[in-house]
């Protein structure tokens, strides 16, 4: 039996039963490897249309989705960032314009009370003015009193002491011609 055997398999078997050289390449086995081949073929072929394809397929439908997803979430927050922007924008230069507002007010208020302050001055000014005029007009009237007096009683005294007499009327109408020039 053991003869059969090793008859049915052919010249790749040595007596031992041990295969001669590689027995890949042996033409006896050629048509069983072609068809374990095939089988193999078309089990992975199976295996892989049935199972693992459609896994895959599933898994980059859902990558794509995913990723037109998330550039629509991008492009909304740009969006969103974009009119935050332009309200930042818009809120800043309303900020600096009320700034400007309450400056040009401020000025305006400060101008306002500086000329009050202004005509409360001179006002204060004019006030002590006249009353150094009228004081100075009061001065003068009394030193021209004095010096008309002082006048008087010298021109007196001068035509007594030169041995001559004179009256308080002459004296007072020779000053006064005197001093209007």
């Amino acid at each position: 039996m053991a003869t059969e055997t090793h008859e049915a398999v052919g010249a790749c078997v040595d007596a031992g039963g041990s295969a001669l050289g590689m027995p890949q390449l042996c033409a006896d086995w050629i048509p069983n490897q072609i068809f374990w081949l095939l089988i193999t073929l078309a089990a992975i072929y199976f295996v892989m249309s049935r199972i693992a394809l459609p896994r895959i397929g599933a898994v980059l439908a859902e990558r794509s989705g995913t990723i037109t997803n998330d550039i629509a979430a991008a492009e909304e927050l740009k969006n969103k960032a974009a009119e935050a922007e332009a309200t930042y924008e818009k809120a800043l230069v309303d900020a600096r314009a009320e700034a400007q507002a309450i400056v040009a007010a401020a000025k305006a208020d400060i101008q306002a009370e500086l000329d009050v302050e202004l005509q409360k001055a001179d006002a204060q000014i004019a006030a002590k003015t006249a009353e150094s005029e009228a004081a100075i007009a009061e001065i003068r009237a009394g030193a021209v009193k004095s010096v008309t007096q002082v006048a008087k009683d010298t021109a007196k005294e001068l035509v007594n002491a030169m041995g001559g007499t004179a009256d308080a009327k002459t004296v007072t109408a020779a000053v006064t011609a005197r001093m209007k020039g």
